[in-house]
């Protein structure tokens, strides 16, 4: 279980479980969100949730995708701040799954 910061005061927070993850990187949710500035703002949210509803909607209701939406992207809290630090979590965990045993 990870937990994230859900605004730059640090007084909100959205907890991110493997589950989540491992949704986000089966259905590339990151891939082509960001234009080429990077900026991460509200109208890349919104995008995000788009995306996830179209996804839920083609693909009858996917358990996991479901609660990706409840639990993260639909959160209460959850804002571009909030967004811009699951995409940090995101990528220091897709680091990490890339690292040989050893």
């Amino acid at each position: 279980m990870y937990t994230i910061q859900a605004n730059e005061s640090g007084t909100r927070s959205i907890d991110i479980d493997e589950q989540h993850l491992l949704t986000i990187d089966r259905y590339n949710l990151f891939e082509g969100l960001c234009d080429s500035v990077g900026i991460i703002d509200e109208g890349v949210l919104d995008k995000l949730k788009m995306t996830v509803r179209s996804l839920i909607i083609s693909s009858d209701g996917d358990k996991d995708l479901l609660d990706l939406c409840c639990d993260v992207v639909y959160h209460n809290n959850m804002k571009a701040y909030g967004l811009r630090e699951l995409i940090r979590l995101y990528a220091k965990w897709v680091d990490k799954q890339m690292v040989p045993e050893i």
